[in-house]
C-alpha cells in the first residue's frame, strides 16, 4: 500500500519536539502518585520553573507527566532524566528543594534518594537501584519515561511505526508469521499460542469481524494492565490496530473496567489524537484499511475477565459465560469472528513487529518465549511493578527486585496468579517463572499477580480469603462454581473459627477438584487453586487448627488465647478499663486474669498495657 505519512519524518520532528521542551523533570502520574499528590507536585514544580532563564544549559524548563514507573512503593516518584538521578517520595514541600539545590544549583538532594535496603546506602540512578537492575522492559518500555497524553511522544520513542511498516508491506499473513514465529502466548492467563489465535481468527474470511482488547483486570493487587493503558496508550491502539490488519477486521473494543477512570480518560485522548493524525479510523495513513476503536466500560464483575462473558458484557447482556465450542475466533461478538487479547499481550505486539520475532524469542525460555510483567506485592521491601524475562526465577523477584522480605522476617509463602493461582513455597524459590513449571507446581503464571507472604501469614486463612473473593464473584450460572465455592468456603470458615474436624479435609479436597472439573469457565476450573495449593504444602496448618485448635500464626480471631501473666502484671487496672465487654477482672495492685467466655480477642487489652504483661498464644 501506498502511505500518504512518512513516519519516520514524523519520528525527527517529535524528537524535536522534545528537544525543544529544554530541561525535563518527568512526575509520576500514575493513579498511585496521583493519589499521593502527584498533581500538586507537578503544578509546584512548573509554578517554579515558569519563570527561571538558564537551567543547566537550556533555557526553559518542562514537567512532563508520565505514566507509573513501577515503584509504587517509592511514590511520588520525580526523575531529572538529564541528571540520571531519581527521586522517591516527594511531597508537595519537597519540591522547592529539588528544584533550587538540584535543578538550578546541581547539587543533589540525598535525603530523598532511594535508599537500598540492604546496603541502607542512598542510590541516585535508576539503572543502580535494585528493583529496575534487574528488569528487561517491553510491553512497560516507554511508562514512566513520556508523557502518556502526548501523541507526539509516543511517535518519539517509535509508536505507529510497527503499523506503518506492516501497512506498507502490505502481507496479513505475515504479521500473523511473525507473531508465531516469537513464540508469543497470551498474557492474561492460560498462555495460548498468540499467533495461533489469530490465524485461527484470520482463517473465517468474509464479512465483519472485531478486535477485543480484554483490560478487565479483575485480581486482587493487579495491576499491569491498567499502567500500560495509562503509561503508554498509544502502544495498546497500535497493536490492536496491527492485529485488525492482521485477521481482516476493521472496528475495536477496549473493554476496561470502571474503576480505572485515569486509564480510561487517557485511552479516550489517545485514541481521539490518533483518529486526528489518522493512525485509526477511516483509510488509516492514505492506505485503504480503516479501523474504529470503542471503549466498553465494565462494571467490575471478576468473571467478565473471562472472554466469552466479556463479549456478553459488550453486548449488553449480564457477564456470564458461554459454552465453548463456539470458539470466539468463529463466532463471538455479535455472533461475528472475534479476537480477544488482553492489554499486555497487544502492548508486546509493535515492539516484536519492530525488531523482530527472533530477538523477542531470544528471551525466556523454549516454551515461555519473551517478558512478563508481574505486580509484586506483599511482604518484600520493594513493591511495584516489574518485567522480568520469562524463566526468571522467584528467587531473583523476591530478594534481588524486590529486596527482600520486610522487618528481616522469613520468606513463607507466594501466592502466584491471583485468586485463580497457587500458593508456592520456600522449595519453589528457584523455579523457573515460565507456564509449564508454574503449572506442574500447582499454580500459573495468571495476569502476574504475586502476594509475597512472610513466617506470620495464616495459609489457612489466605485459603479463605481468596476462596471467598471467588464464591462473591461467581456469575452463579453453572451449579460446580456456584454451590461449591460456597460450600468450600463454608468448610475454610469452620476451620479457622476453631470448629474444623478432620472429615472436613477430605470433603474440602473432592469438593475442590469437583469445582474444578466441573465448571463452565475458567473461574470456577480455577477457583479452587488456592485450596489445593495449601492443601498439599501447607497441610501442617490444617491440621493445627483442627487437631490442636490452635493458628500457627496466630492470625486466626477463634483460635488465639489471650492470657495475663502473673509474675508481670502491676494490677494498674489498665487493661480492665480498656476491656470493651469487661472481661478482665482483678483488684487494684493485685494480678489481673481473663475470663475467656467473654473474651472477643480484639487485643485492645494487649495494645495498651504498659508492662507487656499481657500475651497472645
Amino acid at each position: 500500500m501506498e502511505l500518504n505519512i512518512d513516519i519516520k519524518k514524523e519520528q525527527e520532528t517529535a524528537q524535536q519536539h522534545i528537544k525543544d521542551q529544554g530541561f525535563r523533570v518527568l512526575v509520576c502520574g500514575g493513579t498511585g502518585c496521583v493519589a499521593n499528590g502527584s498533581l500538586e507536585v507537578m503544578d509546584k514544580f512548573r509554578e517554579l520553573g515558569a519563570n527561571v532563564s538558564t537551567l543547566s544549559a537550556h533555557d526553559k524548563m518542562t514537567v512532563v507527566p508520565t505514566g507509573c514507573h513501577g515503584f509504587c512503593e517509592q511514590g511520588v516518584l520525580v526523575v531529572l532524566p538529564e541528571q540520571h538521578t531519581t527521586y522517591v517520595k516527594v511531597k508537595l514541600a519537597d519540591v522547592e528543594e529539588i528544584f533550587n539545590s538540584h535543578i538550578v544549583g546541581g547539587k543533589p538532594v540525598e535525603r530523598l534518594l532511594y535508599v537500598d535496603p540492604k546496603t541502607q546506602e542512598h542510590v541516585q540512578k535508576n539503572d543502580d537501584i535494585n528493583f529496575y537492575a534487574k528488569q528487561t522492559r517491553t510491553a512497560l518500555a516507554n511508562c514512566g519515561h513520556i508523557n502518556a497524553e502526548s501523541l507526539e511522544e509516543a511517535i518519539a520513542v517509535n509508536g505507529y511505526e510497527a503499523l506503518a511498516n506492516a501497512l506498507k508491506e502490505n502481507n496479513p499473513d505475515a504479521v500473523i508469521q511473525e507473531i508465531l514465529d516469537s513464540g508469543l502466548r497470551g498474557r492474561g492467563g492460560a498462555g495460548f499460542p498468540t499467533g495461533l489465535k489469530w490465524k485461527f481468527t484470520a482463517a473465517n474470511k468474509g464479512g465483519k469481524s472485531y478486535v477485543v482488547c480484554n483490560g478487565d483486570e479483575g485480581d486482587p493487587g493487579a495491576f499491569m494492565d491498567r499502567s500500560v493503558m495509562e503509561g503508554d496508550p498509544h502502544k495498546l491502539l497500535e497493536g490492536m490496530a496491527i492485529a485488525a490488519f492482521a485477521i481482516g477486521a476493521d472496528e475495536g473494543y477496549i473493554y476496561v473496567r470502571a474503576e480505572y477512570p485515569l486509564a480510561i480518560k487517557r485511552l479516550r485522548k489517545a485514541i481521539a489524537d490518533a483518529e486526528a493524525a489518522h493512525y485509526l479510523g477511516k483509510n488509516i495513513m492514505g492506505t485503504d484499511f480503516s479501523f474504529t476503536l470503542h471503549i466498553k466500560e465494565g462494571a467490575g464483575a471478576f468473571v467478565c475477565g473471562e472472554e466469552s462473558a466479556l463479549i456478553a458484557s459488550i453486548e449488553g447482556e449480564r457477564g456470564m459465560p458461554r459454552p465453548k465450542p463456539p470458539f470466539p475466533a468463529n463466532k463471538g461478538l455479535f455472533g461475528r469472528p472475534t479476537l480477544i487479547n488482553n492489554v499486555e499481550t497487544l502492548a508486546n505486539v509493535p515492539v516484536i513487529m519492530r525488531k523482530g520475532a527472533k530477538w523477542f524469542s531470544s528471551m525466556g525460555t523454549e516454551t515461555s518465549k519473551g517478558t512478563k510483567t508481574f505486580a509484586l506485592t506483599g511482604e518484600v521491601n520493594n513493591t511495584g511493578l516489574i518485567e522480568v524475562p520469562m524463566g526468571t526465577t522467584l528467587r531473583e523477584i523476591i530478594f534481588d527486585i524486590g529486596g527482600g522480605i520486610r522487618g528481616g522476617k522469613k520468606f513463607k509463602a507466594v501466592q502466584i496468579g491471583g485468586p485463580s493461582g497457587g500458593c508456592l513455597t520456600e522449595e519453589h524459590l528457584d523455579l523457573p517463572m515460565d507456564y509449564e513449571s508454574l503449572t506442574k507446581a500447582g499454580a500459573m503464571v495468571g495476569s502476574g499477580g504475586l502476594v509475597v507472604m512472610a513466617e506470620d501469614t495464616c495459609m489457612v486463612e489466605v485459603a479463605r480469603f481468596f476462596m471467598n473473593f471467588t464464591k462473591n464473584e461467581s456469575c452463579g450460572k453453572c451449579v460446580p462454581c456456584r454451590e461449591g465455592t460456597k460450600n468450600m468456603l463454608k468448610i475454610l470458615e469452620k476451620i479457622v473459627n476453631g470448629r474444623g474436624e478432620l472429615s472436613d479435609l477430605e470433603v474440602l479436597e473432592d469438593l475442590a477438584n469437583t469445582v474444578k472439573d466441573g465448571s463452565l469457565c475458567g473461574l470456577g476450573k480455577t477457583a479452587p487453586n488456592p485450596v489445593l495449593s495449601t492443601l498439599k504444602y501447607f497441610k501442617d496448618e490444617y491440621m493445627a487448627h483442627i487437631v490442636d485448635k490452635k493458628c500457627p500464626a496466630g492470625v486466626c480471631t477463634a483460635l488465639k488465647t489471650i492470657k495475663i501473666r502473673e509474675d508481670l502484671c502491676k494490677g494498674c487496672t489498665k487493661c480492665a478499663r480498656t476491656c470493651p465487654v469487661g472481661a478482665i477482672e482483678g483488684t487494684v495492685k493485685q494480678p489481673h486474669h481473663i475470663d475467656q467466655s467473654k473474651c472477643i480477642k480484639c487485643e485492645a487489652c494487649l495494645t495498651n498495657c504498659p508492662f507487656k504483661a499481657i500475651v497472645k498464644e
